[in-house]
């Protein structure tokens, strides 16, 4: 019998009135600590949510059926979007296996483990940051009787019920030393979305950005030599055409770049890739080495055409500075995403028109434009500086498209609650200090205003159909254009 169940919910699903946009990604952190606790000798249990298929996959009722004889501990791993859904499965999980011991893992509860472990008693532990240090010492310790207080990186309830919050240990500098994601837990075949990392951790301090206070804004980089050999391992062994370099550091500047591109092409590795780039990083030459070895898609996050609010976000570069960049890709890359964020609380509507020109503008370039509403998330500096949690508003027909959760029915922008998954929008509604990322600030003001002008220039569908003619967002799909073609990871017509 396995040591300990990891159960991954970290899912791409959105419900349209007529059909579902599903795509299955290799759930590289789970099998990244998979791999480190099977390297200290512990028995994993990998269950990947994504692969399940049920008439109704998002009730606790299928969660407790799909974790049936599960290890002794579970392991629930997710992102914000679906950490609601993930307490409430958790719930229904203790409560018809109340011996279980319950850990919450991955990003979803960064920032907010206190009250989670105050308000949820079926949550037993909660592991904070990068896991391989401290998932095996973990599991020594509950396998074993030992003390959780030595365990770093976990939050828990001692005997008197009080929260304790160890140390987290320290970042791992090396990443070429840690193992490789524990492939033989998933059959390569039945994903779409090929995944590498190939850093962990970003310098910059976007204000917006949830990421990169995960990692403390503290950047360490794998070699160029370990990436192309796992791309290999993708193409070889899971028929891999295409790979999404999913870290946001991947552009950390010219010489490493070039080394990679470099080593590319000495392996003959004839493999297309994507990327997030960084305006104030590139340059011509750079891309177009990048396009000769492969790169078919560059990724710039903008987020405003207002100097004024690209300063408020500490971005770091000028809407100026932006245009000969964009100017360059869309000239070199197959396709060029430009992402923006709007609804800022300090971004006035001078600022947002600003923006909306500058839309316009790339697009007429040839640009694919991205627009998000503004994700509340309490580990960003944006929301502890500027949001006031009794002041922020729910609105049954609107989420930030980051916190779709596949329990709405989506139509971009807007969304509706069907009455067999209201409970879990009520329960969203009653801890809205714990998720706020489904919740807006001034949504008369600010929100509803800016969505309006949006919709105008065809940003976001206005009508049923316009929403024929949108194209998702584009920050995760597995799918690129090819001619007149769209192609997946495999190189196969999308079915």
């Amino acid at each position: 019998m396995a040591d300990i169940t990891i159960l991954n919910l970290n899912m791409l699903y959105v419900r349209y009135y007529d059909s579902v946009e599903r795509e299955r990604h290799l759930p590289l952190g789970p099998l990244y600590v998979t791999a480190a606790l099977e390297r200290a000798g512990h028995r994993v249990d990998f269950r990947d949510y994504q692969q399940h298929d049920a008439a109704e996959l998002f009730t606790a009722t299928e969660i407790v059926r799909f974790l049936a004889d599960a290890a002794p501990v579970v392991g629930f791993s997710c992102m914000a979007n679906l950490l609601p859904f993930t307490l409430l499965a958790m719930k229904a999980t203790k409560q018809r296996y109340p011996d279980k011991t319950l850990i919450l893992a991955g990003v979803g509860p960064k920032a907010v483990e206190q009250p989670i472990l105050e308000r949820f008693p079926w949550v037993d532990i909660i592991a904070r940051g990068e896991s391989e240090t401290s998932a095996p010492l973990l599991m020594d310790a509950l396998k074993h009787g030992g003390d959780l207080h030595r365990v770093p990186g976990i939050s828990f309830r001692d005997d008197d019920g009080n929260v304790v919050h160890t140390p987290r240990p320290a970042r791992l500098q090396q990443l070429d030393a840690i193992s490789p994601p524990s492939w033989r837990h998933v059959d390569l075949s039945r994903y779409t979305g090929f995944g590498v990392i190939t850093s962990r951790g970003c310098p910059f301090p976007c204000t917006f950005c949830s990421v990169a206070p995960v990692w403390d804004h503290e950047p360490y980089h794998r070699s160029v030599e370990s990436v192309v050999e796992e791309m290999r391992f993708l193409k070889e062994q899971g028929g891999a055409k295409l790979v999404l370099f999913q870290d946001e550091y991947f552009l950390t500047g010219r010489s490493r770049v070039l080394a990679f591109c470099d080593a590319l092409q000495r392996e003959g590795l004839d493999m297309m890739w994507k990327a997030f780039g960084r305006i104030n990083l590139s340059d011509a030459d750079m891309m177009k080495r990048m396009a000769e070895t492969g790169c078919v898609e560059i990724r710039f996050g903008v987020e405003s055409g207002s100097d004024r609010v690209l300063e408020l976000c500490r971005k770091g570069f000028t809407a100026e500075q932006v245009v000969p960049v964009v100017a360059e890709a869309t000239k070199i890359f197959r396709r060029t995403d430009l992402f923006y964020v709007w609804g800022f609380p300090f971004e006035t509507m001078d600022d947002f028109y600003q923006s909306v020109f500058q839309m316009i503008s790339f697009r007429m370039m040839g640009a694919r434009i991205l627009p998000s509403m503004l994700c509340l998330l309490p580990q960003t500096q944006i929301y502890k500086d500027n949001i006031d949690p009794t002041l922020l508003e729910f609105a049954p027909d609107l989420l930030p498209e980051y916190m779709i959760t596949g329990h709405e029915v989506s139509r971009f922008a807007h969304i509706e609650i069907r009455d067999e998954h209201a409970q879990v929008f009520a329960f969203i509604r009653q801890h809205p200090d714990l998720f706020p990322g489904f919740f807006h600030m001034d949504l008369a003001g600010n929100i509803r205003p800016k969505l309006r002008v949006l919709q105008e220039f065809g940003f976001y569908p206005a009508s049923d159909e316009d929403l024929l003619e949108m194209e998702s967002c584009g920050a995760h799909s597995p799918r690129v254009n090819e001619g007149a073609r769209e192609i997946a990871t495999r190189g196969e017509e999308p079915g």
